[in-house]
């Protein structure tokens, strides 16, 4: 089971986002059975198989094996991946993009930027998997509590001049072997429900 799955197909993330599928899905972090899954959700077993035939077909969920229950041979199903995203390329055109943002400071900008990402990277994973091969990357993620505007402010300048002498300390356009590596850095006010571990 992976970690994440990035939906880019339109008709998965149209079956994935279905209520009663989604709850399926959460349900089918560990092995079950439909009759096991359909008393967990309050809906007939029958309309719980009809379900699973459709997360199965867009291979969300998989066979688990089979288990013996009052003389009956029940099969188990899990799903293929312990959480789920919907790729912004699955709207097509529609889709964030930053470079329809006007403004690089704006929270629509930093909205396509984060899109965009879940969209390469969610690519470049699908392709490195195909080949059993791992995907390169680095996230940094942390917390930072501001005394005030201006020292934002100070920080932000800083932290630019530092990536700017940083990225022209490293970059080669001539290195005929290199990969060119998309970096990606933002900052926003941490929402008031979430702690400062980010759960």
């Amino acid at each position: 089971m992976l970690d994440v799955e990035v939906i880019s197909d339109p008709a998965v993330a149209m079956v994935a986002l279905d209520p009663v599928r989604s709850r399926l899905l959460s349900e089918l972090a560990e092995p079950a059975s439909a009759a096991a899954l359909a008393a967990r959700v309050g809906i007939t077993r029958q309309k719980v198989n009809y379900h699973l035939r459709a997360l199965e077909q867009h291979r969300l969920v998989t066979a688990a094996g089979e288990r013996k229950w009052g003389g009956l041979t029940e099969r188990l199903l899990v799903a293929t991946s312990a959480s789920y995203v919907v790729s912004p390329g699955a709207l097509g055109a529609a889709g964030a993009d930053p470079g329809r943002a006007h403004d690089r400071l704006s929270a629509s900008y930093l909205i396509a930027m984060a899109a965009r990402a879940v969209r390469e990277v969610g690519d470049l994973w699908r392709e490195a998997r195909a080949k059993d091969r791992r995907l390169a990357t680095l996230s940094i993620d942390t917390v930072i509590r501001f005394r005030s505007a201006a020292d934002r402010a100070d920080f932000t300048r800083e932290l630019s001049n530092a990536v700017t002498a940083l990225a022209a300390r490293y970059h080669d356009d001539t290195a005929p072997d290199g990969r060119s590596h998309r970096l990606l850095l933002a900052a926003y006010p941490l929402p008031k429900t979430v702690t400062r571990e980010g759960h």
